[in-house]
C-alpha cells in the first residue's frame, strides 16, 4: 500500500494577515486553516463570504482544509436564555461550510479568553523571540490589575511572595503591557475588556466546572444532527494553558476530560484537535498517552513544543526541542494516519519570531519564518519515522 502523508496545513488570518498565501506556498504547506474573523461571534457565516474566502485560497493554488474556528458564542457556553438563537446560527454556518465542501471545524470551549500568555517576546538564547506563560506575571495581573476577589487563594505562598515583590518593581508601562498581553484576543478580533472579564468570572463561578461540562454536552447534542447529516467533523481544542486561571473553569485539559467529552456524546462527528503545545504545558499530562487513548477521534493536530519550569510556567520551545517527545508523537500520528482514508491535517502551531521577521509586524506566534522552520522540521521528522520519501 502506498504511504499516505499527513496533510501539511498553515493557519492564515485572511487578507489582512502579514503572511501572504504566496509565503504559505513557499513554506511548503498545501492546506489552509482559516476563519472569517470579520464576522462577529455568534452571527451566521454567509455563504457568499465563505465562497469568496475559498476562491481566494484556491486561486493561490491551495485548499481550505480546516476552519479554525467557528467561535462558540458565550451565550452557548453559559447556556443563557438566548442560547438557542446562537445555536441556530451555528447550525446554519455549518451547513453553509458543508455546502462549500469544508467539513472539518476546530473550536474551543474556553470561557471568555482564548489562549493566554503573559509575554509575547521572550528572548531566546539565539536572539529569536517566543511566547511565554509565567505564573508570577499572571498572579500580578490577577491581584493588581484585575483585582479579582479572593484571588490569593488560587496561588501558593511562593508565587504570591514573588508576584508581590515583582509588582513593586514594575512601572505603569510594564503593567499596561501585561494587561494587553493577557487580554489579547485572536488576531483581527477585539480584545476582552477588564469589566467584561470580571462579569464573566462571576457568571462562570455560578456555573462551575460541572456546569460547563454540561453546557458543552448541550452544545454538541444541539449540533449533532447537522454534523451527522453533513459529514462534518468537530475537533475541540484543549484549554491553553490546561489549568483553571483567573477563577475560570477548564474542562478540556486532561485525558480524563477528553474521555468524558467523547463518551458523553459518543458520535463520530465529536472529535479532538490534538495540540501538543497546550497539552504539553500540563505538568501531569502524558501527551503520547493522551493521543493513544483518543487517536480514533483525532481529526486535526497542532504540533508545537513547550519547556516548563518547576512552577509550571512555560515558554514555547523549538518544535523539536521542548518537553514533548515529538519523535514519539509523530510516530504515533503517522501510524494512525496510515489507517485513514483521508490524511490527518496538521499545522506547525506557532513559531519563534526570528531573522527578518524580528523587524516586521507579525501576529504573536504566527510569524512566517519560525513556522516555516517548524514545518520543515516536522516534515523531515515524518520522513524519518516512516522511511517514506
Amino acid at each position: 500500500m502506498k504511504y499516505k502523508k499527513l496533510e501539511q496545513t498553515w493557519r492564515w488570518y485572511g487578507p489582512n494577515d502579514p503572511v501572504s498565501l504566496q509565503d504559505v506556498k513557499q513554506a511548503g504547506a498545501t492546506g489552509i486553516v482559516t476563519a472569517l474573523h470579520h464576522i462577529p461571534h455568534g452571527e451566521v457565516w454567509p455563504l457568499e463570504d465563505i465562497r469568496e474566502r475559498k476562491a481566494i485560497i484556491e486561486a493561490a493554488g491551495l485548499t481550505w482544509s480546516v476552519v479554525e474556528s467557528v467561535p462558540v458564542h458565550e451565550a452557548i457556553k453559559t447556556r443563557r436564555h438566548d442560547a438557542e438563537h446562537y445555536l441556530e446560527n451555528y447550525r446554519i454556518s455549518l451547513r453553509n461550510l458543508s455546502q462549500c465542501g469544508i467539513k472539518t471545524v476546530c473550536y474551543n470551549f474556553m470561557p471568555v479568553l482564548d489562549w493566554t500568555r503573559t509575554q509575547l517576546d521572550l528572548e531566546m538564547a539565539d536572539g529569536s523571540k517566543a511566547l511565554y506563560f509565567d505564573w508570577i506575571d499572571l498572579a500580578i495581573f490577577d491581584l493588581h490589575i484585575l483585582k479579582r476577589e479572593n484571588a490569593e487563594a488560587d496561588y501558593n505562598s511562593s508565587i504570591l511572595k514573588r508576584a508581590n515583590e515583582k509588582f513593586a518593581t514594575l512601572n505603569e508601562a510594564e503593567l499596561q503591557d501585561l494587561r494587553i498581553n493577557v487580554l489579547m484576543g485572536i488576531p483581527n478580533e477585539k480584545e476582552i475588556e477588564l469589566e467584561t472579564l470580571r462579569a464573566s468570572i462571576n457568571e462562570y463561578a455560578a456555573i462551575g466546572t460541572q456546569g460547563l461540562k454540561e453546557n458543552l454536552k448541550f452544545f454538541l447534542n444541539a449540533i449533532a444532527e447537522v454534523c451527522t447529516e453533513e459529514g462534518i467533523k468537530m475537533t475541540i481544542h484543549p484549554d491553553d494553558p490546561p489549568y483553571p486561571i483567573l477563577g475560570l473553569p477548564r474542562i478540556v485539559s486532561t485525558l480524563e476530560d477528553f474521555e468524558y467529552i467523547i463518551n458523553e456524546v459518543n458520535q463520530a462527528f465529536n472529535g479532538v484537535c490534538f495540540c501538543t503545545g497546550s497539552l504539553g504545558a500540563g505538568m501531569k499530562n502524558d501527551t503520547l498517552a493522551i493521543f493513544n487513548a483518543v487517536k480514533e477521534r483525532v481529526y486535526f493536530a497542532h504540533l508545537r513544543n513547550v519547556k516548563k519550569d518547576d512552577d509550571g510556567s512555560f515558554y514555547e520551545a523549538d518544535h523539536l526541542g521542548g518537553d514533548v517527545n515529538m519523535f514519539e508523537i509523530m510516530k504515533a500520528l503517522t501510524e494512525e494516519n496510515a489507517k485513514r482514508e483521508q490524511p490527518i491535517p496538521f499545522r506547525p502551531d506557532h513559531g519563534h519570531q526570528m531573522l527578518d521577521d524580528l523587524a516586521k509586524h507579525t501576529n504573536p506566534g504566527y510569524s512566517a519564518i519560525g513556522r516555516l522552520r517548524g514545518l520543515a522540521e516536522l516534515r523531515g521528522l515524518e520522513v524519518g519515522v516512516t522511511g517514506n520519501y
